[in-house]
């Protein structure tokens, strides 16, 4: 049985033919060790983790692409950020929507003594209020850690009133967007994000085991873990130039390749073009149970302020057992449960069991939608049936 592949916001699947293309490629010819040398293939490696650098600082309005860092993903990327800039004493504004790749180091650094914490609640529609925000702010306050777009709903957070309103209160702004980079327009200059966590395998298309964290020219970040640098060697400790201060050990120079292969995929197909399209299939499954009281969707009636992400539950079959019949009897991938998000789902009221989420990317079709339409109206029509 073939897969209709609906679990994007998890990973993209497939990835374009580009991006094997290039790691092939890669292996075949440049792979040395980047800065570890002198030789023509260590060169190269270096030559082509520099163009990536200038890639991802182009594409997200970056201010210097030496302060563009390679990860192995968001969660990486956030715990450099945040082990990085946080003090002892430090106050972090955060959100309930957050993932727990941002909840969970910061409610260990809480659970230490080292940072004071506070959760602003969303909205019933999934959206986070700068007001609410500000409100939150004490004079030991540091930063604020807010996703771009929530991985559970899909809502569209309001990043530029929050970054406006970290600017003029001098703190610093970090921002998850693991679910918005690839998709959604961001500059990091207009929206006064300081600290910018990506993905390299969702939207952006590569590979696993790749992502960013990209700063501002107001961030000095303590290394999180140290080590070999390959260019400088006589430091008994990390460098403080920019990469290498966060970054140590060999990277993920395949994976590295092939992201930058994938990027240059989604300039020709346009984030734009693909927010659209993705929206589009969205749209096609939630005007399909709109007013079915037996399938209950998750979020905002409004396209405008989601992504193509759709989360719903049905009555009388827990999230778990309806992916896995679209799994078994359908050939449809599709993720159940709290997508790492426990706090948003209790204001959901789906905690414990979650709830099913439908993610679309830029190769689906119509007839994907249409097949899971059909699929879940089956699934709701037997289960009644046995109830």
């Amino acid at each position: 049985m073939s897969v209709i592949y609906l679990d994007n916001a998890a990973t993209s699947w497939p990835k374009p033919p580009c991006v094997e293309q290039a790691m092939s490629r890669f292996l075949a010819h440049d792979a040395g060790n980047p800065g570890r040398a002198g030789h023509r293939m260590a060169i190269a490696c270096e030559r082509m983790l520099d163009r990536l650098r200038v890639q991802l600082s182009r594409l997200f309005d970056a201010p210097d692409p030496q302060r563009v860092i390679f990860t192995l993903n968001t969660t990486d990327a956030i715990n450099i950020a945040l082990k990085g800039v946080l003090r002892s004493g430090d106050h972090v504004v955060t959100t309930t929507l957050e993932h727990n790749s941002v909840s969970r180091p910061l409610q260990a650094l809480a659970d230490a003594g080292t940072i004071t914490l506070t959760r602003v609640p969303a909205t019933d529609d999934g959206f986070i209020a700068p007001a609410d925000i500000a409100a939150a702010i004490t004079p030991t306050t540091r930063l604020i850690a807010c996703t771009h777009c929530s991985n559970v709903l899909g809502t569209i957070q309001p990043i530029d009133a929050i970054g406006a309103l970290a600017r003029d209160r001098g703190l610093l702004l970090l921002v998850d967007a693991a679910q918005s980079a690839g998709v959604l327009p961001i500059s990091m200059r207009q929206m006064h994000i300081d600290l910018l966590a990506v993905a390299g395998h969702k939207s952006l298309l590569g590979p696993p085991g790749t992502g960013a964290l990209l700063l501002s020219d107001r961030v000095d970040a303590a290394p999180w873990r140290e080590g070999g640098t390959g260019g400088d060697s006589s430091h008994p400790v990390q460098p403080a130039e920019y990469p290498y201060r966060l970054e140590a050990g060999t990277p993920n120079t395949v994976g590295l390749a092939g992201w930058a292969a994938a990027l240059e995929e989604i300039e020709r197909i346009g984030p734009g073009n693909m927010l659209e399209h993705e929206r589009k299939l969205a749209a096609r499954f939630t005007d399909a149970f709109r007013g079915d009281d037996r399938v209950r969707l998750l979020g905002p009636d409004d396209p405008g302020r989601r992504t193509g992400i759709v989360v719903f539950t049905m009555e009388s079959i827990a999230p778990q057992e309806l992916a896995a019949l679209l799994d078994e009897s359908f050939g449809i991938a599709v993720r159940a449960g709290l997508h790492c998000a426990p706090y948003i789902h209790r204001q959901l009221g789906t905690f414990p069991d979650g709830a099913v989420r439908v993610s679309p990317g830029p190769y689906n079709t119509v007839r994907d939608i249409d097949l899971l339409i059909d699929a879940v109206r089956l699934i709701r029509d037997q289960s009644e049936f046995v109830s």
